[in-house]
């Protein structure tokens, strides 16, 4: 589900936050989902616990989970609206690269330059 690069500059908090918003923006992770507890993902991915709830807490703070107490953390149904207004970036990006006349693959490349580069997402 998740994976951390122990290698990159990003810290591992935020690879773990943007790979959940991706999830959860991708539909992976649909409205009322429970994640794993922040002790066992913490625990899967070889991280400190404060780690993980820190990206969580920062996915709450969004509003893209909701953490309700020992029942857990679940996936907010709030996340739909993230989807539509992230499709949306998507295609305002798409349109703007065909003016410029930048091919398909240099637009990835520059996507994932942007990602990689760990731009805040909130």
């Amino acid at each position: 589900m998740i994976e951390v690069d122990t290698q990159s500059a990003t810290p591992p908090f935020e690879q773990v936050r943007v790979q959940l918003l991706t999830q959860i923006v991708n539909g992976e992770l649909v409205a009322g989902m429970r994640l794993p507890t922040v002790r066992r993902l913490a625990g899967d991915l070889g991280l400190a616990i404060n780690t993980v709830a820190r990206a969580y807490k920062e996915l709450e703070e969004v509003g893209l989970v909701l953490t309700r107490g020992r029942a857990g953390t679940f996936v907010a149904a709030n996340g739909d609206s993230v989807r539509q207004e992230a499709h949306a970036a998507a295609l305002e990006f798409a349109t703007r690269m065909a003016q410029l006349g930048v091919n398909r693959s240099s637009a990835i490349a520059l996507i994932e330059a942007a990602l990689g580069n760990g731009i805040p997402t909130h």
